[in-house]
């Protein structure tokens, strides 16, 4: 059975970086495609980035394409998501999330379709 535990969130200025990290157990991240999602307060959890299962090919919503990046350790079996240029609209609750298939380029950016969960990270961008 696969776990997800998230960490690094935390409280950066407008402009600053983070970096949230997922680590999982029960399978290797190679063998799961895993994505990032966020939900900020009052609003539904978005799509923010995934990582296919195999070859580890990349998506990103529009909103974070070229200051976002996904990534995974083998030897460490965590996914991380480097942020820069934080916005003042990035503050949100940010959840790992796995699925232990390979999904099409729909399935991977639909958060239905994740069937495992970490419990989540919250990221507060100051302006």
């Amino acid at each position: 059975q696969v776990q997800l535990v998230e960490s690094g969130g935390g409280l950066v200025q407008a402009g600053g970086s983070l970096r949230l990290s997922c680590a999982a157990s029960g399978r290797t991240v190679s063998s799961l495609t895993m994505g990032w999602f966020r939900q900020a307060p009052g609003k539904e959890r978005e799509f923010v980035a995934a990582i296919a299962w195999g070859r580890g090919v990349t998506y990103y919503a529009d909103s974070v394409k070229g200051r976002f990046t996904i990534f995974r350790d083998i030897i460490k079996n965590t996914v991380f998501l480097e942020m820069n240029s934080l916005k003042p609209e990035d503050t949100a609750v940010y959840y790992c999330a796995a699925r232990a298939s390979s999904g099409s380029y729909y399935q991977n950016q639909d958060q239905e379709w994740y069937d495992t969960w970490g419990q989540g990270t919250q990221v507060t961008v100051s302006s």
